[in-house]
């Protein structure tokens, strides 16, 4: 992210500099990533959904994907 987005990121959502780099925002920078997001995709969700980053993988956003994939959608749906 550049100034300006960080700035917009973190305007809409202020508990994202609460965030430990390597606990909190790798790990679901990561998870995004895998899930087959590039980076101007994730460059996207960050600025305009911050709060994205606070979700638990396993109790939030796993489970939410799992729910669009079986209502029938797939991975390029989702991005």
């Amino acid at each position: 992210l550049d100034d300006t987005q960080v700035q917009k990121a973190t305007a809409k959502f202020p508990k994202l500099l609460t965030y430990g780099v390597e606990n909190n925002l790798k790990p679901t920078v990561q998870w995004f990533t895998d899930l087959g997001l590039d980076a101007s995709q994730l460059r996207k969700v960050i600025v305009r959904f911050p709060q994205f980053l606070a979700l638990s993988i396993e109790g939030n956003l796993k489970p939410t994907v799992q729910w669009f994939k079986e209502l029938g959608m797939d991975a390029s749906q989702l991005k």
